[in-house]
C-alpha cells in the first residue's frame, strides 16, 4: 500500500521519452487523445532538444492549440538526468531507439527508482539482455519493465492467444503460423529506426547466441502432436491468397518467452494486490490458452514480392556482418532495401494509406487423444486474423498507449515487478477489447475439418 501511495504523489502519470522522433511524435499525438481523462491526468515530454519537442507538440495537437505540457530535457549518457526523470513519474514510455544503443540507461534508471517502463523495441538481444541483467532487481524494486509493446510484438502475442482460445476442448492446436501482409494505396515506406535496428541485429547475432548459452534453459511447454516439418522456403497459402517466406522478427521469440513464463506459472503471474475475483478471472483466462509451435512469415500477393523480401534479407545478412557493410546499409537505406526504407521516413499521406493484415493459420487435432497416436497428422484447421492501420506510426502508438492506460488503471492486478513480455502481463487484461475499440480488429475466419 505504501508503494501505491508513493506512486500517487508523483508529478506525472507518464513521461514520453524520444517524443520528437519519427514514431515518438505519433505516440504524442495518440497520448493527447486521452489526456485530461482518467487515468491520464498529467503528461510530460522528454528529449535532448526542447525546441524539437515543442514543435512535436504543436504538430501533434494540430489543428487545436498545443496544451500546456511540460517539456523536459534528458540525455541517455547522463544517468543523473534519467534518475531525476524517473523519480517524477509513474510510467516511462521509451521511444528512443535503437534500443541496444540507447535503451539500457533508461531501463537501469527505471529499475533503480521503481518506475514502470514500456517500450516499442523489437530487438531480441536487447530484451533478453535486460531480462538477464535487471529481472531480479526489477522484481525487488517493484518496477515493471515490458518491451515490445507496439506492433512488435503485441499483435503476434494476442493473435496467437486469440487463435489458441478457439480450440475448444477436446480440440487442441499443434502449430500456428502467422502470415503478415503489409498493404497500401500508395507505397509501403518503413521506419528507418526499424531498419537500423535490423542492421545492428545482424551484427549482434553472435552476442545473442552467447547470452542464451550463458543462461539456464527455461521450461518448454508440452505441445500435443509431432514437431512440424520445416516446409519449403517459399510457401503459397492459397486460403488467404499470399506467397510467403519466413520472417526473422522478434515476434516468435517474444511469444516463446511468454509460453515459457506460462509453463513455469500455469495460472499466470499474480498481481501485486489482486482481489479473489481477479485471481479467478486471471486463472480462468490462462486455462483457455493452449501452447502451440509458432512461427511468422511475411507475405505478398505475388512470387515477385516474396523474391524482393528474400533479396533484401540476403543483402542485409551479407553486408551487416562487417563495419563497412553496415556503414553502406545505413548510409544508403533506400538503395539496399529496394526502396522500402529511407531516412526521412514516410509522408503523412503514406502513413494514412497503409494497413496490415496478420493471418493466424492454426493446425491441430479435433481430439487431444489423436495427437498421441504416432505421427498422425492434424485433422483440424482454424484461421483467425488481426487487422489494423499502418504498423509503425499508427498501430504501434495505439498499442503502446492502451498498454500504458491499462498499467495506470489496473496496476494492482499486474505483477509487482520484473522484466516481462507483454503477453504474460497484458494477456488476461482487457487489452484486446481496447485495441478493437481503437481500430485493430480480431476476427475468426474459418474452422475446417481436414481430410487426411
Amino acid at each position: 500500500m505504501q508503494e501505491n501511495q508513493e506512486r500517487n504523489t508523483l508529478l506525472y502519470d507518464l513521461i514520453i521519452l524520444g517524443a520528437s522522433g519519427f514514431t515518438g511524435r505519433y505516440v504524442v499525438k495518440e497520448a493527447l487523445r486521452f489526456l485530461d481523462h482518467p487515468p491520464l491526468k498529467t503528461l510530460a515530454l522528454a528529449g535532448r532538444n526542447p525546441t524539437k519537442l515543442t514543435q512535436t507538440l504543436r504538430w501533434a495537437s494540430h489543428p487545436n492549440p498545443p496544451p500546456r505540457i511540460p517539456v523536459l530535457t534528458f540525455n541517455t549518457s547522463d544517468p543523473q538526468s534519467l534518475l531525476s526523470l524517473c523519480q517524477q513519474t509513474k510510467l516511462v514510455l521509451n521511444c528512443v531507439g535503437p534500443f541496444r544503443l540507447y535503451g539500457e540507461p533508461v531501463v537501469a534508471a527505471c529499475v533503480e527508482t521503481g518506475c514502470d517502463y514500456l517500450d516499442i523495441c523489437g530487438e531480441p538481444e536487447f530484451m533478453e539482455r535486460m531480462e538477464a541483467k535487471y529481472g531480479e532487481k526489477a522484481a525487488e524494486t517493484g518496477s515493471l519493465i515490458i518491451s515490445a509493446c507496439g506492433f512488435d510484438s503485441v499483435p503476434a502475442e494476442l493473435g496467437l492467444m486469440f487463435n489458441s482460445r478457439q480450440w475448444v476442448e477436446p480440440a487442441v492446436p499443434n502449430r500456428v503460423e502467422a502470415y503478415l501482409s503489409l498493404e497500401s494505396k500508395k507505397r509501403i515506406a518503413g521506419n528507418f529506426g526499424t531498419y537500423e535496428s535490423a542492421v545492428l541485429g545482424v551484427a549482434n547475432v553472435e552476442s545473442l547466441q552467447e547470452l542464451r548459452r550463458s543462461r539456464p534453459r527455461r521450461a518448454r511447454p508440452v505441445i500435443p502432436g509431432p514437431t512440424p516439418p520445416k516446409g519449403p522456403l517459399i510457401e503459397h497459402q492459397k486460403k488467404i491468397g499470399v506467397w510467403a517466406v519466413k520472417l526473422p522478427s522478434a515476434d516468435s521469440i517474444v511469444v516463446r518467452r511468454t509460453l515459457a513464463s506460462l509453463t513455469e506459472n500455469p495460472g499466470g503471474l499474480p498481481g501485486v494486490n489482486e482481489s479473489v475475483e481477479q485471481i479467478e478471472k486471471r486463472e480462468a483466462f490462462w486455462s483457455t490458452v493452449k501452447p502451440a509451435y509458432f512461427g511468422v512469415k511475411i507475405g505478398s500477393k505475388s512470387v515477385l514480392g516474396v523474391l524482393r523480401f528474400i533479396t533484401v534479407g540476403v543483402i542485409m545478412g551479407l553486408l551487416g556482418k562487417t563495419a563497412v557493410g553496415r556503414w553502406l546499409l545505413l548510409k544508403f537505406p533506400s538503395i539496399f532495401s529496394l526502396g522500402w526504407f529511407r531516412k526521412k521516413g514516410p509522408s503523412d499521406d503514406e502513413v494514412r494509406s497503409a494497413s496490415f493484415k496478420m493471418w493466424f493459420v492454426g493446425h491441430g487435432f479435433s481430439n487431444a487423444s489423436l495427437a498421441s497416436q504416432g505421427n498422425r497428422k492434424p485433422d483440424m484447421e482454424i484461421i483467425t486474423r488481426v487487422m489494423g492501420p499502418e504498423i509503425g506510426y499508427l498501430t504501434t502508438p495505439i498499442i503502446l498507449l492502451q498498454c500504458a492506460l491499462i498499467l495506470l488503471i489496473q496496476r494492482e492486478n499486474l505483477p509487482r515487478g520484473g522484466v516481462l513480455t507483454p503477453g504474460i502481463v497484458f494477456g488476461p487484461t482487457d487489452l484486446q477489447e481496447r485495441l478493437q475499440e481503437n481500430g485493430i480488429s480480431f476476427d475468426i475466419i474459418s474452422k475446417t475439418a481436414l481430410s487426411l
